[in-house]
């Protein structure tokens, strides 16, 4: 299946009547799956990184940001993707980013692991600016639909990723899980067999200074919903296992934790984006966050197996809104979409980092399950946003 993948998706322009694409998009979809379980390690791993080299709670949270921190170069992966075939890029960032991941537990010390998520974080950035535009070209009007498939494979991909980092660390210690680093390469390889001898053709994109005008009406507008959103994501994301951890649960509980939050965020994304296409963007966006409010202080208030369902409810909504927003971004940018998403992306992983170090020296100050509270209320600060966001709703009727 992924093997199809990217040659079908570089080669393709728009149908005329706008169709969705099922079998140039699920490839892609695959191809998300395989690449981001490697991303999935890191917040499973971290109870066990913070054992290993004796770090602080900022510290932790700082390795998580690290990662993120190389979505800067975004914009600028976007916008060569809309001129040049980029496909050496998305062929090898599986192998990259698995090799780098799952060599965590051979760094010396904690400057060296730093280094290594850092490099990692430049082969993810060079395989999600162009990727999500290729969903958009393919998906026809049903662009919230491609976004949600697509950000399933990402969630799906959380769901796993816990898991076999835990199997892979209680088989063969933290130092031995380079071993799963296969599954990148097997990707790669299969991929650089079917594309190496296609000839690319591109679709003729627009100037990238139609990009520009959006930067004040809609991209700032959704970097702040991502940024006040981001603090109860992150405490999900990047602090959950670590905080069930502290809470007495053993290492395989936190994790599958975890994978029950990104199994049930799977579902939100994949429900998220094909509501927003008949519901409205904006509505669906305030009915995610107010709900994700509500299930977050019932979720620290708790015990037992109570949290699972909490949690299933929690990752459904809280992980349902990037379909909709990277939607929005492609529609209002069809002619610019790599670099649309390209700015999108280095929004959403750029206010990620803050977040996450805020959080964690919040939990060093006054310990993570106030963190965890005092985070969950500043995500009530996107709703005026989304209320005076402008167009959001409308936008699939303006491409």
């Amino acid at each position: 299946m992924l093997i199809k993948t990217i040659p079908e998706t570089i080669t393709i322009t728009p149908v005329p009547n706008q169709q969705f694409q099922t079998g140039q998009v699920l490839p892609i979809v695959g191809a998300h799956f395989i690449h981001d379980t490697y991303s999935a390690y890191v917040p499973s791993l971290l109870p066990v990184l913070i054992q290993r080299f004796s770090l602080s709670l900022t510290q932790a949270g700082s390795l998580t940001a690290v990662l993120q921190i190389p979505a800067l170069l975004n914009p600028f992966i976007g916008y060569l993707a809309d001129k040049v075939s980029l496909r050496y890029l998305v062929i090898l960032a599986p192998a990259v980013t698995a090799t780098l991941i799952s060599s965590m537990g051979l760094a010396p010390n904690y400057f060296a692991l730093a280094v290594i998520l850092f490099a990692a974080g430049i082969s993810t950035a060079a395989f999600h600016a162009p990727a999500p535009a290729m969903i958009g070209r393919v998906s026809g009007r049903k662009v919230g639909l491609g976004m949600s498939l697509f950000m399933a494979g990402g969630e799906l991909s959380r769901t796993v990723g816990p898991l076999l980092a835990v199997w892979a660390v209680s088989t063969w210690t933290l130092s031995g899980i380079y071993r799963t680093a296969v599954l990148g390469w097997a990707a790669t390889i299969m991929l650089y067999l079917r594309l190496r001898r296609v000839p690319v053709g591109l679709e003729r994109p627009g100037s990238i200074r139609s990009v520009l005008p959006l930067l004040r009406t809609l991209f700032l507008p959704l970097a702040l919903i991502n940024l006040f959103n981001d603090f109860l994501l992150a405490c999900l994301t990047s602090f959950l296992p670590t905080y069930l951890k502290m809470q007495g649960a053993t290492l395989l509980a936190a994790g599958g934790a975890l994978s029950i939050l990104s199994f049930a965020g799977a579902a939100g994304a994949l429900t998220s984006g094909t509501i927003s296409d008949w519901m409205g963007r904006k509505r669906v966006l305030l009915v995610a966050t107010i709900s994700s409010v509500i299930l977050m202080l019932i979720f620290l208030k708790i015990q037992g197996w109570l949290i699972i369902p909490v949690l299933l409810l929690l990752g459904f909504t809280s992980l349902s809104t990037s379909p909709v927003m990277l939607a929005t971004v492609q529609e209002n940018l069809p002619n610019n979409r790599a670099a649309g998403n390209g700015f999108y992306m280095f929004i959403s992983f750029l206010v990620r980092p803050i977040s996450t170090i805020a959080i964690g020296a919040l939990g060093d100050r006054i310990g993570l399950p106030s963190a965890f509270f005092w985070s969950t209320l500043v995500s009530l600060l996107s709703i005026p946003i989304i209320l005076i966001l402008p167009g959001i709703s409308e936008s699939r009727h303006q491409t």
